[in-house]
């Protein structure tokens, strides 16, 4: 089996003289986990998100997402990989005011060349997966915050990607919303799709199944392995 995230010595630096944002990454996610990744602010988790995101490429070291190497890679290649096999989900829910939430969720699926029917068919669907069944034709400012939240995850999955990036999903959230979402992504994950949580929230980590903790650039405890120090 190919793992979905195959991080070998990956480093990012930035400026100069040069910081690195990651130093020295090693990190493999099997096809159906369910991963939080969590650290303070300026940890490096963030550059992390962008690496497996395929959003920068590293420095140093080799970044295979999906079994492709992403240095290889040629810009419309990379574009093409996070389209089709990568959904995002952000604290902000980047949502289009005055439009319903299907029409959000099918604007995921642009990039397929589909008639504006097929994805709104589409985007129905994965609004049902979300539990939004009754909110179709509700605009943003119609919904709550975590029905927002459940709309943009429906956009994340209306493709239905390898992979799953969530960052700080429930930021934003009253915790009883926030809850919500966590039991969302769990269902997700039972259904097939692998979940990586990006987040500093330590309480929200400990939710999930596995835990990997990085700091200044580095993992320093990933609960799937005995021996991960700093």
């Amino acid at each position: 089996m190919i793992p979905i995230i195959e991080l070998n010595a990956v480093e990012r630096s930035y400026g100069e003289p040069p910081v690195r944002a990651c130093a020295g990454v090693d990190l493999v996610v099997q096809e159906g986990e369910l991963v939080a990744i969590v650290g303070p602010s300026g940890s490096g988790k963030s550059t992390l998100l962008n690496l497996i995101g395929t959003l920068d490429r590293p420095t140093g070291g080799t970044a295979r997402i999906g079994g492709a190497d992403v240095q290889t890679l040629r810009d419309q290649d990379l574009s093409a990989l996070r389209a089709h096999r990568i959904g995002f989900v952000f604290q902000q829910f980047h949502l289009s005011d005055g439009v319903t939430a299907v029409d959000n969720v099918a604007d995921g699926l642009l990039y397929l060349g589909e008639p504006r029917s097929a994805r709104r068919s589409r985007a129905r669907k994965a609004l049902d997966r979300v539990g939004l069944g009754h909110r179709h034709d509700h605009k943003p400012h119609q919904l709550s915050g975590g029905e927002r939240q459940r709309v943009a995850i429906a956009r994340a999955i209306v493709g239905d990607p390898l992979l799953l990036l969530a960052d700080e999903p429930t930021g934003n959230l009253d915790s009883q919303s926030g809850m919500a979402i966590v039991k969302l992504l769990e269902l997700l994950n039972r259904q097939g799709t692998t979940v990586v949580v990006i987040t500093h929230d330590v309480e929200l980590a400990n939710k999930f199944p596995r835990q990997i903790t990085i700091k200044d650039g580095r993992i320093v405890d990933d609960s799937s392995r005995v021996g991960v120090h700093a």
